[in-house]
């Protein structure tokens, strides 16, 4: 396990909440401090929820706090599967900036990365932060075996986002995504991994230890990955 990678572990998950959102809260007025801007990437799912709930408390100047999404599924806005929905809900009525990085439902998941990489080739970068999650599966962000795994793992540095079409699909999401690519993630001033049980934490420690040739799409994107990676951990 790499000497870049620390674990952080917490009693249950709201402990975990608070203290990631502290964390948040620094990396934020930091780059607030530096350049009067800050930009991060958020993920999805249940497991963040408690931890935007409590960042959201946070007195910041969230005007000048953009957020987007980790990655995003190729549904309408306010459809329930909308990561960009969840998310706004919470940080728009602060005053946040959040960018939905996919416009609409389509049949050409191709062409919606694109237009994501194009906004996200319009953000300041690199990212101040990068708030990962990780599946049972391994997935991480929507980098997941299939057709398009190898070009979010090793397409071009310069690409920040793309389209992919997971191979299965999971039965939860059973639609094509936009996703940070690997070097889009990589190339973050911050990069935080936050994760519930014991079966992630197992997958998790089993994907840093295989490393480059990792089954795992957590321990390819980590894999000789050059900043510091902090990982919250509760039961």
């Amino acid at each position: 396990m790499s000497d870049e990678i620390e674990w952080w572990e917490y009693d249950d998950a709201q402990e975990m909440a608070e203290a990631v959102a502290g964390d948040i809260q620094f990396i934020i007025e930091s780059a607030i401090d530096a350049r009067g801007a800050a930009v991060v990437a958020l993920s999805g799912g249940k497991t963040p929820i408690p931890i935007y709930k409590k960042l959201a408390e946070a007195k910041l100047d969230w005007k000048r706090v953009t957020i987007v999404p980790t990655d995003e599924r190729i549904v309408p806005l306010g459809d329930p599967l909308s990561n960009v929905t969840m998310i706004g809900k919470t940080f728009i009525p602060k005053g946040a900036r959040v960018i939905p990085i996919v416009p609409g439902a389509t049949d050409d998941y191709k062409a919606a990365g694109r237009s994501a990489d194009a906004l996200m080739q319009d953000l300041h970068w690199p990212l101040d932060l990068c708030l990962l999650g990780v599946g049972g599966d391994g997935h991480t962000a929507s980098i997941f075996p299939g057709p398009d795994y190898d070009e979010a793992l090793n397409g071009p540095r310069e690409r920040r986002a793309l389209g992919v079409m997971p191979d299965p699909l999971p039965p939860e999401a059973p639609v094509a995504r936009v996703t940070l690519s690997r070097a889009g993630i990589i190339s973050a001033k911050a990069l935080m991994i936050a994760v519930t049980g014991a079966s992630k934490r197992k997958v998790l420690e089993d994907a840093i230890a295989q490393g480059a040739g990792s089954a795992y799409p957590i321990g390819r994107v980590l894999a000789d990955a050059e900043l510091p990676v902090d990982i919250h951990w509760a039961e």
